[in-house]
This record gives structure tokens, C-alpha cells and sequence, in this order.
């Protein structure tokens, strides 16, 4: 906790302090009363769809699978500033505080794309956010186009899908998916062209 508020020291940081403070000690028994749970075994994001595909199944009688894909990719940097995997230069994957200036939306966006299981899903936030906040910048394009890996990794079975120094590794059922013996490679530059290369890739598997 001393370390979230040394992280978090600055105005108007109380919120952010809060949502650590949530992650650290859990958000207790939803049904209960106690003050404190164990969201900390799961984390705060895969609790609240863990959250939510239990309301759904109870309203629906129907489960709608949360998508479980590892994203490890050298040329990006995740919305927490930390590299999805460690590279030198690197573009963004995240939404600016100049597109969404207020952080209690932001965090709102970024839960609502942690949610998604389909690609209409991913389509319908990029029209809302367009349309609420103008223009999608780079960095925004870049995380809708990640969601949209993880969601073609989804339904190809693909659990892992890593690139690094411009070589792709996809993993399913524990075992690598290669071609002709080799991980394929990226030709691409640019990251939102890197971004299109693997998602035509695991399409065509």
C-alpha cells in the first residue's frame, strides 16, 4: 500500500490509490458482508468478467467463454507502461489521457475491452469510442487491433502468441504451430502493419 501511494502521488490521484488498494486487499463477499475477498488470487480484471459471465449464466442460462490468450509483443507498450515484452523502440498500445481525458473513463475502456469475446464486440467499442472522443489515435488503433488478435487466437485455439526480433510464436496445446518446420516472420515495420501481419496469420491457420 505504501508503494501504491508512492506510485500515485499525484493530484488527483486518489482514485487510481483506491482501485490499487481494491487489487491488494480484494473486494469481498459480494453476497456478504465481509470488508475484504480474495479477488487478489485472480486480479482485478479477470475477477470482474469472472463476475460477469456468472451474472450472465444465471440471467441466460448460456456461458459465454473469456478469452484467455498471452500477448507478448517486443514492438508495443502495454497502457501501464510496461512493455508487453522487452524491447528498445517501441510504439504504443494504449489510450492517451489527450483522447480520454478523464481516468475514471479510461479505466471504464479498458475494462470494457478486457471483456470482449467477439470481434463485434471490439467493432462496436471503436465506433462508441469514435464517436464520443473524435478520431482514433495510433495508440488506440494499435490496443482495438491486440483485442482483435487475442479474439482470431481465441477461436483458432491459439493460447500464446509471442513475437519477438520480428519472429512470430503461437502456441496450442502447449506445442508451437510452425510452418514448414520455421515461426513465421514479420515483413512489416510499422507496428499497426506488424498488428495486421499476425492477425491475417492466425486467420489463415
Amino acid at each position: 500500500r505504501i508503494e501504491a501511494i508512492r506510485q500515485y502521488s499525484s493530484l488527483g490521484a486518489g482514485f487510481k490509490i483506491a482501485m490499487r488498494d481494491l487489487e491488494i486487499r480484494g473486494a469481498g463477499n459480494i453476497l456478504g458482508t465481509a470488508q475484504s475477498g480474495h479477488i487478489i488470487a485472480v486480479g482485478f480484471d479477470l475477477y470482474c468478467q469472472m463476475l460477469k459471465q456468472a451474472v450472465e449464466r444465471l440471467r441466460s442460462g448460456k456461458l459465454n467463454p473469456r478469452l484467455s490468450v498471452a500477448i507478448s509483443l517486443d514492438f508495443l507498450v502495454s497502457n501501464e507502461g510496461e512493455f508487453l515484452s522487452s524491447a528498445g523502440d517501441v510504439e504504443a498500445a494504449l489510450i492517451p489521457s489527450t483522447f480520454m481525458e478523464d481516468p475514471a473513463t479510461r479505466i471504464k475502456a479498458y475494462k470494457s475491452l478486457a471483456e470482449v469475446s467477439a470481434m463485434a464486440d471490439v467493432d462496436a467499442l471503436a465506433a462508441e469510442w469514435k464517436d464520443r472522443f473524435g478520431a482514433l489515435p495510433d495508440g488506440v488503433e494499435n490496443l482495438l487491433s491486440v483485442s482483435r488478435i487475442k479474439v482470431m487466437a481465441a477461436d483458432k485455439k491459439i493460447h500464446s502468441v509471442e513475437c519477438k526480433d520480428q519472429k512470430i510464436m503461437l502456441k496450442r496445446g502447449g506445442e508451437f504451430v510452425t510452418s514448414g518446420g520455421k515461426f513465421p516472420r514479420l515483413t512489416a515495420s510499422e507496428a499497426n502493419s506488424s498488428l495486421a501481419e499476425i492477425f491475417t496469420l492466425l486467420r489463415n491457420l
